[in-house]
């Protein structure tokens, strides 16, 4: 079941930049043409920084003449007037970069294969009497957080010998230092790994400033030189050069004499790594590198109050990064990713084969995989209790919105399926930590820890989405104790909506509806009942009855499912206008800001009063509001509770209906056609989403809310989800397409999808379409797994699938269903699937013996059993096909 590999080549190789590095620890970025970019590695962003001219390069001699070398470089597609982002001297105006080293022989022709977390990139060159691919990844096992963490960026290099002889072949690793100066490099070999370890010299561990990084291989002949030549100018990659094109191996340079350069500029010191391997003609060998990195401990460099970059940090403000706790050095890291190499590729690669190997349209998929990337991302950090931790995305050298920013995180969906301990600990420090006494949760996690810097008032989305994410880790993980341990807040954040100390006024007459000021994700607030922002206030009390009454509070589920009731009906019958949900406000009273005139101001809005902000006197109207305008999130809540099978927010209907509105009115066909003030991610020719829009007849408002014309993906990801959930195929599959032909290499980075900055985790809002496709339910107290598949191929249905201790993949090929156990335990007593009638037969296997069973409602149940790696369930039943289902090929 297997699509065609994303493959990039010509044009489409110019902006790749594929990150490699761990959940938390920073990466490397990998350019479409092989070279070494973007080294986030120093805990925070460094978008187009190099590391002087780190590079891979491969001689081939035979009998002791040099045939050919080249630098493992595709060829170079930057600007060649400069770069902005180059050394000082060496910048715009300059040429293009010489960190580049396009000015050194390199590959004419390269190919990029990228199905995240593995890029193959192949190079070829008339000139040289061979083939290269480079495998790179760096390990990415759903459930295990600790391999997935790991600070190393692994190569794989395979050379094929395509002359009649056999050659001599080196491979040459060059690393640069870093940034911080002095440094010492000191040379190894332990435990048949040989390479080389750099440290700044004179810091101390705690010091933010301390770096350690390492180059090694675990060939059987190396050579090395511990430094390169240390001259002024151009020096260093001229010896270099000169000393690579000699037969031979190189000749170890241990130490470099210390002078001063005399105020001449000269490139920052290098080391080599390299390794030597004999091929035979037609024959193929592979050589392994790996570069780690060891910056322990993270520098707070701004400020929370004031969103300063510049200013010093507050005294103390540093912590350990929680890969520091995990390993004591970037040799131990080497070490161990070279030692267990085959395990780790094994297992990144099992993973890519089986999210790959599925039945979800081409895009959609290259959508939910691709920013899987963002978690290897200097989006992310992991604190030093190993707690996630996020900004919204980066900017070129800065995070961008601090604090794990739950209007934004409230989105993706990768976390909790993938690495559901890490979201689990996402939601335990907000609860603990980011909550006032009266119940409202500031939006962003103020650092360190246990200080009290929050700046944001609550906002609606975020607050109520929280309790909603709540519920399904609970469920995927079945832990009872871990859900008492956070339930007293939980209720208190519920109960916040109608707390006399909520000054947003949220529910104060408790009717199940938001009827006050509700900051959300588009930065400003609406006021009065609407669907978006009430959704997520249902959505908390279903999910929140649900809990109470699991944990004995009876009384406190049926409070909570009384106001569900209650706003549920209230939204039915008043804010749907008959074709999609509105906003119920007079946008020409202006007392409806009368009650907020003392309320609280966050950062954001301080200093500016309340009709200031949101009355326009020109226009006699309210500003910011959606009125009669489709808004893409008006059942945003409806998605996430599907997902999480929470069951009906809204009214199906409606919700069908409203999707229907937004694609007629929200799709744009080509973005070129329309007028857009805010910031531009579609250009002429690209389609999308927007947020929002009005019908013909509608009344606009003279200031829309803001953001109106832009095409935010995560926000059209969970759209495209929802038109899916709600049996849109076609219009869900083109929602996706629409977004990734942005990011096709040639014109935006693949693995960088951009909102407010790169990298940007609203979009892992895309991995819904996964659990969404197959209709994917799971729930670890009663030790049931369901399968409702949505899609097919030419030979019926395939899927991965993830929950709380264990991933594999799910398959349907006529009459037969088998769900498989890759990695994990898997406790199962129960297998929901659609289309199974009670009245044919009904076969069960576990490992191909059958087991006793019976079937109840669709559901077939058994004596609770453990599918561990490797087991595989099987039900045969002549009801299961997969005929009825919507094929691929139609949604491509």
């Amino acid at each position: 079941m297997s699509h065609t590999p994303f493959t990039y080549t010509g044009r489409q190789l110019d902006h790749i930049s594929f990150p490699l590095g761990g959940i938390g620890t920073g990466s490397i970025g990998l350019s479409g043409a092989g070279r070494l970019i973007d080294w986030e590695i120093f805990n925070r962003p460094a978008k187009g920084v190099g590391n002087g001219f780190s590079h891979f390069a491969i001689k081939a001699e035979r009998a002791g003449a040099v045939l050919d070398t080249r630098v493992l470089n595709g060829p170079f597609s930057g600007d060649l007037t400069g770069d902005y982002r180059a050394e000082w001297a060496r910048g715009f105006g300059a040429g293009a970069r010489r960190d580049s080293l396009a000015g050194v022989p390199h590959f004419e022709d390269a190919s990029f294969e990228g199905r995240f977390p593995v890029a193959v990139l192949t190079l070829r060159d008339h000139h040289f009497p061979g083939e290269v691919s480079i495998e790179a990844f760096n390990p990415f096992i759903p459930l295990n957080d600790r391999d997935s963490s790991l600070p190393v960026a692994m190569f794989a290099f395979t050379v094929r010998n395509t002359s009649d002889a056999p050659i001599d072949y080196t491979l040459a690793g060059v690393l640069g230092h870093g940034a911080t100066q002095p440094t010492a490099a000191t040379p190894f070999t332990e435990s048949g790994v040989s390479g080389v370890a750099i440290a700044t010299a004179d810091r101390r561990e705690d010091d933010p400033r301390h770096a350690q990084l390492v180059l090694a291989t675990d060939a059987a002949e190396t050579s090395r030189q511990t430094y390169l030549f240390r001259g002024l100018w151009f020096d260093a990659l001229q010896v270099y050069w000169n000393d690579f094109t000699k037969p031979g191996r190189f000749k170890e340079r241990a130490s470099v004499p210390d002078y001063d350069a005399g105020g001449m500029p000269r490139d920052r010191d290098h080391s080599l790594q390299a390794a030597h391997i004999t091929v035979g003609p037609g024959e193929t060998r592979t050589v392994r590198f790996a570069i780690s990195w060891y910056v322990p401990t993270y520098e707070k460099y701004w400020t929370s109050q004031y969103w300063h970059f510049t200013e010093p940090p507050a005294p103390g403000a540093t912590w350990r990064n929680w890969y520091g706790t995990e390993w004591r050095s970037a040799q131990q890291i080497a070490l161990e990713a070279l030692s267990r190499w085959d395990e780790l590729a094994d297992r990144t690669r099992s993973f890519r084969d089986a999210v790959y190997d599925t039945t979800i349209p081409a895009a959609t998929l290259d959508a939910a995989v691709a920013n899987l990337s963002i978690l290897k991302s200097s989006t992310v950090a992991r604190l030093t209790d190993g707690t996630l931790y996020g900004w919204e995305g980066v900017w070129p050298d800065v995070g961008s919105c601090e604090g794990s920013c739950s209007h934004v995180w409230n989105y993706q969906q990768a976390v909790p399926f993938l690495f559901p301990a890490l979201a689990r600990s996402m939601r335990k420090v907000d609860y603990e930590h980011n909550l006032d006494a009266a119940g409202g949760m500031s939006f962003r996690l103020p650092l360190p820890l246990g200080t009290d810097t929050r700046t944001e008032s609550p906002c609606a989305d975020g607050q109520f989405g929280n309790v909603m994410k709540l519920y399904w880790d609970w469920k995927l993980s079945g832990d009872d104790d871990w859900l008492r341990s956070i339930w007293p807040q939980a209720k208190r954040s519920i109960a916040y909506a109608w707390s006399p100390d909520n000054p947003d006024r949220w529910d104060p007459d408790r009717t199940g509806v938001l009827w006050g000021r509700q900051h959300h994700t588009l930065d400003m607030e609406l006021f009065g009942p609407n669907s978006w922002l009430t959704g997520f206030y249902l959505g908390a009390l279903k999910a929140g009855a649900i809990m109470a009454r699991h944990l004995g509070e009876a009384d406190t589920a049926d409070d909570y499912q009384r106001l569900f009731d209650k706003g549920r009906a209230f939204m039915r019958e008043h804010l749907f206008n008959g074709e999609y949900f509105v906003q119920r406000i007079d946008l020409n009273d202006r007392t409806t800001l009368d009650p907020y005139v003392g309320g609280r101001k966050s950062r954001r809005l301080a200093g500016a009063n309340i009709y200031e902000l949101y009355w326009s006197d020109e226009h006699g109207e309210l500003k910011y509001q959606a009125g009669e305008a489709s808004l893409v999130d008006q059942v945003l809540a409806q998605w996430h509770a599907d997902l999480y099978g929470l069951g009906d927010i809204f009214d199906r209907a409606q919700v069908k209906s409203a999707l229907g509105a937004i694609y007629r009115y929200n799709f744009k066909p080509d973005l070129g056609e329309v007028f857009n003030p805010c910031r531009v991610f579609s250009a002429r020719g690209e389609a999308g989403t927007v947020i929002c829009d009005y019908p013909p007849d509608a009344r606009r408002s003279a200031v829309p809310v803001p953001y109106a014309q832009e095409t935010m993906h995560g926000f059209e990801y969970s759209f495209g989800g929802a038109l899916y959930q709600n049996g849109l195929y076609e219009q869900g599959a083109e929602v996706f397409r629409a977004v990734r032909d942005h990011y096709d290499g040639a014109k935006r980075n693949p693995w960088n999808e951009i909102e407010c900055g790169s990298n940007y985790a609203r979009s892992m809002a895309s991995w819904g379409a996964v659990p969404t496709l197959s209709g994917f339910s799971y729930d670890a107290h009663d030790s049931t797994i369901g399968f409702a598949p949505k899609t097919r191929n030419g030979e019926g249905f395939g899927s991965f699938f993830s929950c709380g201790s264990a991933w594999g993949t799910a398959r349907l090929v006529e009459g037969r269903f088998t769900i498989e156990v890759s990695e994990g335990s898997l406790a199962l007593a129960g297998v929901d699937l659609a289309g199974l009638q009670a009245d044919t037969a009904v076969t069960v296997t576990l490992d191909g013996s059958p087991i006793e069973h019976r079937v109840e409602n669709g559901r077939i149940r058994f004596a609770p059993l453990e599918m561990r790696a490797g087991r595989t369930l099987g039900i045969q039943s002549a009801s299961l096909s997969s005929a009825g289902l919507q094929d691929i090929a139609t949604l491509q």
